[in-house]
């Protein structure tokens, strides 16, 4: 077998060349979530059907999709394939994998951890442990903001000081984990080095969301959108922070605009967990922040929603479903979540731990207008809202409805508080105009 090797000098075991670029070619795709990814790794595996690394690579994009069949059915091959002609990194590339796209996330986290410490440069293991969804995020501790920071440092001497793959997450780790300024210069820097790809404009629109530079994150997104075809994976998403900063300067027209256009689900070309949680957590900020959601936005987001997660203990998803079924007044779906968790917590199978249900009770009480009761909840627990998963931004949710909650329960001195915190971490002018009104009250 002739030898190839990827641009990390990892070995390939194929007999083709065609297979080896297009292998490389679609692994770059893949990491920057860009379109053609999959045809590209259809490619490779035509040119050598017995190429595991494709089969592996084309499971991994599967399961970004939401594809479960599909993704299992290409891991199965993968796994089949390099028992007989596979290297032990391979092996151990298709083994990670497996656990992934099997649900085994403690034991995938684990064996992701492993294979990059002796294949650092392996980068789509390491891709597994890092960003907002990757298995550290989800894995329900406390300290994945940091544990991703460590990761990256780590391993930064194996890569190239313009690897435009390794900026990405490693600006993005330092953003998500509060150094905004090194996250802004790393991921622009990958920006720079790849326009293509849209992993470094979300992570740069969240350390511009973090740094308070609405502005900034607003003008990056009007030019760098319309050369992302709308059925990218995070095409809605990114609209969806352009979104939010509309929404955030009080501007509720541009808002409610951008948000038909590409991020409701009817519009939407994303990915399930994607358009659950941004429609979600739009609709809930819009309505929350004093607006009147349009009749038909949340029958529609329920609508979707109906459709995925309805199996409780992916805390991420339970916190957004939660949203969903309060606002539109599915109490009886709301409170079975709230048993399943109950229940998953006495099994010591919810790792993320009682936060989880806390939120989803607390967003039952904000709908019936029960805010003393909404922020008792929430207060005990806002501490441990990480470990839900996701970003910053996006758990920044529920501290807004602990906000609003403790302002309409006249509790101004806490309101204030917390007001100030956030201002002396990120400059909003939302929150200045609400610490103004609560002066003048």
């Amino acid at each position: 077998m002739a030898r190839f090797e990827d641009r990390y000098g990892l070995q390939l075991s194929t007999t083709s060349d065609v297979a080896a670029d297009r292998y490389q070619t679609g692994i770059d795709l893949l990491l920057s979530l860009w379109p053609n990814a999959g045809a590209t790794l259809d490619d490779a595996i035509a040119a050598d059907p017995d190429f595991a690394l494709a089969y592996a690579a084309r499971a991994r994009l599967h399961a970004i999709r939401a594809e479960a069949a599909d993704a299992k059915g290409k891991i199965a091959i993968a796994k089949e394939l390099v028992a007989r002609h596979g290297t032990e990194r391979e092996r151990s590339h298709v083994e990670v994998l497996w656990l992934a796209i099997h649900g085994k996330s403690a034991k995938a986290l684990a064996s992701a951890l492993e294979h990059t410490d002796r294949w650092p440069r392996d980068i789509l293991i390491l891709s597994l442990p890092l960003g907002a969804f990757g298995l550290l995020a989800f894995s329900g501790m406390a300290g994945h903001d940091q544990a991703r920071v460590d990761l990256c440092e780590r391993h930064a001497p194996h890569f190239d000081a313009d690897d435009w793959w390794f900026l990405t997450y490693r600006g993005w780790s330092h953003g998500e984990n509060g150094d905004v300024a090194r996250g802004r210069a790393l991921t622009e820097r990958a920006l720079e080095l790849r326009r293509n790809n849209v992993n470094a404009v979300h992570a740069l629109a969240h350390v511009m969301y973090e740094a308070g530079a609405g502005n900034d994150a607003e003008a990056l997104i009007e030019d760098w959108l319309p050369g992302y075809d709308r059925s990218g994976i995070l095409h809605s998403h990114i609209a969806w922070h352009a979104a939010l900063i509309a929404l955030e300067r009080g501007d509720t027209g541009q808002a409610l605009e951008i948000y038909g256009k590409y991020v409701a689900p009817s519009t939407t070309l994303g990915v399930p967990i994607n358009v659950v949680s941004d429609t979600a957590s739009f609709l809930w900020r819009f309505q929350a922040y004093g607006h009147a959601v349009p009749s038909g936005l949340w029958q529609d987001a329920s609508t979707y929603a109906s459709r995925y997660f309805q199996q409780p203990g992916f805390p991420f998803a339970d916190v957004h479903m939660a949203l969903v079924a309060a606002a539109s007044g599915d109490k009886g779906a709301l409170e079975a979540r709230v048993k399943a968790l109950d229940d998953l917590i006495e099994a010591e199978k919810l790792p993320a731990g009682p936060v989880v249900p806390a939120i989803c009770r607390a967003a039952l009480a904000f709908a019936e207008e029960d805010y003393l009761g909404c922020a008792n909840m929430l207060e005990p627990v806002a501490h441990e809202v990480v470990r839900i998963g996701g970003s910053g931004a996006q758990r920044e949710i529920v501290e807004d409805t602990l906000l609003v909650a403790l302002m309409r329960s006249d509790n101004a001195a806490k309101a204030r508080a917390l007001l100030n915190k956030r201002l002396h971490r990120r400059p909003s002018p939302r929150d200045a105009s609400w610490l103004e009104r609560l002066a003048a009250a």
